[in-house]
């Protein structure tokens, strides 16, 4: 009997699931991808496309070019889910599927903080990448501040990239003496579900190219008028240009689901990454999984790919009447870029007992290398 998976969401996820799916299931069953945007951003690339280094065309491919490989492509917003029944409601028509993956990643907020949109540049959004690098072609001198507006936010290592990249790119333009950049950041340190060592070490990276990094600041209010930002901690520090990670949130129709957990996000199997409904899963940035230290794993598209691979694997087995074995083991990587044509690289276990084994290996050119040839890689890889 023919079988429907629906895929909800073509980030690294989505796209990854649906097409592991597609070629490990015979034609006779379905695979159904629903995304409102009609293309795939790459969003790592987003540092690149803030230098004017890239251009939207190149770090995006049409979701189309999956339907050639005979993925049933539904645009349109997801505007309700009902786990129990695996439908879902897509401009006003319902779907239906035997199976259900929830990739529908974390929805950005800025304008959750009043003032904070029309104070800076959302680093994480292609309009806010470009506007930025606009802005930053322009600077010739003052405060460049990076703000991380609040927790959980993906990517961890972004922030602190963006602020290297930024420092690199005012000494090229040759305004480096007239600049201050400083990141403003509610965590205790960089990239702290990495462990200490790895946060020592990242922190020691960004301040080595005389950037401030002001840790346990978390933002009460921002006033894009006077560009004056206030602190819980009741420090305060202005800007000339602002750069902000916004606030992340689990989309509407995930939390009418009943899909959300007291963190926000919605609650899985660690391993599987199912849900508390029968053939339903969750994967990527909308998932929340508590480690042994008492943090979620971080919300970064290495663990949306694995998590994808091994759902794809189990759904496809049980359709096709074999044993579903796969587990996903929380390890994951990603590359940490400095400037100056260098990148260090994290990896290791965020699963292993009593904490997380990640280390960090030292920034140099054939890591930096390495990211390029990843960017390329995926970009042909699934498209």
């Amino acid at each position: 009997m023919s079988k429907t998976v629906l895929v909800l969401g073509g980030g690294i996820g989505g796209v990854v699931a649906a097409s592991r799916l597609r070629r490990l299931l015979p034609r006779e069953h379905h695979v159904v991808l629903v995304e409102r945007e009609a293309g795939h951003l790459f969003q790592p690339s987003l540092l690149w496309l803030m230098l004017g280094w890239r251009t939207p065309s190149q770090i995006a491919r049409p979701l189309a070019r999956l339907a050639r490989r005979g993925i049933e492509i539904v645009r349109g917003n997801v505007e309700r889910i009902d786990p129990a029944q695996r439908t879902v409601t897509v401009a006003g028509k319902e779907w239906r599927g035997d199976y259900l993956v929830i990739a529908l990643g974390a929805e950005l907020a800025p304008e959750t903080v009043p003032g904070l949109a029309a104070a800076g540049h959302n680093l994480y959004s292609l309009a806010g990448a470009q506007a930025l690098s606009v802005a930053r072609a322009k600077f010739q001198r003052g405060r460049i501040a990076l703000l991380v507006s609040a927790m959980p936010f993906k990517c961890p290592a972004a922030p602190y990239e963006a602020t290297m990249l930024l420092e690199a790119d005012c000494r090229l333009r040759g305004v480096r003496a007239a600049v201050s950049i400083d990141v403003y950041t509610p965590e205790p340190g960089p990239m702290p579900v990495a462990g200490p060592e790895v946060s020592k070490q990242v922190r020691q990276m960004v301040e080595s190219k005389g950037i401030g990094v002001h840790t346990e600041h978390a933002l009460k209010s921002i006033d894009p008028q006077a560009r004056r930002i206030e602190f819980a901690n009741g420090a305060a520090a202005d800007f000339d240009l602002l750069v902000y990670v916004p606030p992340h949130r689990a989309p509407q129709s995930v939390k009418d689901a009943g899909l959300t957990g007291s963190s926000g996000w919605v609650t899985v199997d660690r391993a599987t990454l199912a849900t508390g409904f029968p053939g339903v899963y969750a994967i990527g940035d909308i998932t929340g999984i508590p480690l042994s230290i008492g943090k979620p794993l971080p919300k970064a598209g290495v663990f949306a790919h694995s998590q994808a691979e091994v759902v794809a694997r189990n759904i496809a087995s049980a359709i096709k009447g074999e044993s579903a074995n796969a587990l996903f083991d929380g390890f994951g990587a990603c590359f940490v870029e400095g400037g100056d044509g260098r990148a260090g690289y994290g990896s290791g276990n965020f699963y292993a007992e009593p904490a997380p084994q990640i280390a960090l290996r030292p920034p140099g050119r054939l890591l930096r290398l390495g990211k390029l040839l990843y960017e390329k890689y995926w970009l042909y890889r699934w498209f």
